[in-house]
């Protein structure tokens, strides 16, 4: 069967900034074996599969794969994945409604179009799971990860400490820009210390932000390293699990920040975090401007295996 994808950079308004996602707009009949397969051959930190939606009231069913696992939940690859569907629903007869609805793992997620005068330029999803805060973790194992110093991890606002909305990190506060700069993943480190509570990768985050990579104004500059030794360049579940903890540790039923990621490795992204808090129920929303890419098709048949 030919199998059509489309690659967008998501949080970014430029190709080859933001962070990339690969989208298998044709993914009936493969087996979870044939998906990481692809998510393999694609490289990037994911690509999804896009399939039949179980409830037909809801857009999609979709699977999300990183290079070793299938995960219940992330945030790029969801805003990547709509912004490709309603782009090519636009360009046809019958566009989508301005917001989808996806089946994952990890419950239902609701993400909204974003436009500007009237043109699609992104999306904003709503994590599917309140904020869950799980172990924390002494500041020396984290500066070890990290190559940094003990002094280099703040500790006066929350510990170190996996977060999750959705999908768990290890989320830490740093003390300066110049100590995010400085982080290097030390692999021996990484696996003493990880997996913990579901998490495997580590945000680093510091409020001494400065400028974004255009010279705009940003609340928060983050890092995020993998268990693979490599960085990703905008990671939409992490920040919104970093917001919703800085919102309470800081007992603020509303938040927005700005947060900037992926400038030290090349590929500036721009994320918007928001939390607010309604009858005792608080939504996390994180959103960001796409662009879309590359597109082409592979032939693969289908498996007789789930």
């Amino acid at each position: 069967m030919n199998r059509r994808y489309v690659t967008a950079d998501v949080f970014a308004d430029e190709k080859f900034k933001g962070n990339p996602v690969a989208v298998v707009l044709d993914a009936e009949g493969l087996s979870t074996n044939q998906m990481q397969a692809i998510a393999v051959e694609f490289g990037y930190s994911e690509t999804t599969f896009v399939l039949p939606p179980r409830n037909p009231a809801n857009t999609a069913w979709v699977r999300i794969f990183t290079p070793s696992r299938e995960i219940p939940f992330a945030g790029h690859p969801n805003i990547g994945t709509a912004f490709v569907l309603a782009s090519r629903a636009a360009s046809g007869r019958t566009p989508l409604p301005d917001q989808l609805v996806f089946e994952e793992a990890a419950g239902l997620v609701p993400v909204i179009q974003l436009k500007e005068n009237g043109k699609l330029v992104g999306a904003e999803l709503t994590a599917p799971e309140p904020l869950v805060r799980l172990s924390q973790v002494p500041q020396d194992r984290i500066a070890e990860c990290l190559s940094l110093d003990s002094a280099d991890i703040l500790i006066n606002a929350h510990a170190p400490q996996v977060a999750s909305v959705g999908l768990p990190f290890v989320v830490a506060e740093l003390a300066s820009r110049d100590a995010l700069r400085r982080c290097t993943p030390n692999l021996i480190a990484y696996k003493g210390l990880l997996p913990i509570d579901g998490a495997v990768s580590i945000y680093a985050y510091t409020r001494d932000a400065g400028p974004d990579a255009t010279g705009a104004g940003c609340d928060v500059q983050a890092r995020m390293f993998t268990p693979r030794m490599t960085e990703d360049p905008a990671t939409g579940s992490a920040t919104a699990a970093m917001a919703a903890l800085v919102a309470q540790v800081r007992g603020q039923s509303e938040l927005v920040l700005r947060v900037s990621q992926g400038v030290d490795m090349g590929r500036p992204s721009i994320l918007i975090a928001s939390v607010d808090s309604d009858n005792g129920k608080t939504r996390v929303r994180i959103g960001g401007k796409c662009v879309s890419v590359m597109e082409g098709s592979f032939w693969l048949a289908s498996s007789d295996q789930s």
